[in-house]
Order: C-alpha cells, then structure tokens, then sequence
C-alpha cells in the first residue's frame, strides 16, 4: 500500500504487510545504492504488527517506479546468490560422495 504525498510523486511511504526487518532492510539498501534516491529509510510501527513503512525520496523519477526497479534488483541478486550456493553445493557433493565422508570419518578414528 502506498501513502503517497499528493501532487509529489517523488516523495512516498509504502506500507508493506506480513514483512519485516529482513525485506526491509535490504530494500532500505538497495534503494539508497540507486542514484535517483535522496532519501531511504524504514521504520516499523510497532514490534507485534507484522508491517514496514518504507520511505523514499527521489530525485525527480515517481517513488513508485523506483521502488519497482528496485525489487526488480534485489530478485535478481537472490535468483544469483541462490544460484551460487546451488552450485557450490552441487561441486562440493561431487569432490566429495558420502562413501568417502563416512571412510574419511573412521580413518581420523
């Protein structure tokens, strides 16, 4: 949900529900890596409500499309953090076959 200042579309608070510090603060910095931001910065109304207001302040481009751009960005980031690790555990599975973990265990013994 939006809150957005009227006649301003560079100035915004975005509600965001069933969210916490963990979206909100990388959101937080990923919008303040973006050149088009001001100011960007979270707040969450009270510990036992499941929400985060977002603020953003832009430089001339609508809030709302600099905040798209920017989940946009942050997907793309986790699909290649995820992707990584994924294969990081694909190598390490191959280099090292569970035969070898359980021989290796019971030689150090």
């Amino acid at each position: 949900m939006e809150h957005a200042s009227f006649g301003d579309q560079r100035n915004a608070t975005f509600a965001l529900a069933e969210e916490d510090h963990t979206l909100a603060n990388a959101l937080r910095f990923t919008l303040n890596q973006d050149p088009r931001v001001i100011f960007c910065g979270y707040s969450i109304p009270h510990p036992s409500e499941a929400r985060v207001n977002v603020r953003v302040q832009t430089t001339g481009d609508p809030a709302r499309e600099v905040l798209k751009d920017t989940c946009q960005d942050l997907m793309l980031t986790c699909q290649h953090i995820r992707g990584t690790f994924d294969n990081a555990v694909k190598d390490f599975r191959m280099k090292n076959p569970p035969d070898d973990l359980t021989s290796q265990e019971m030689d150090s013994d």
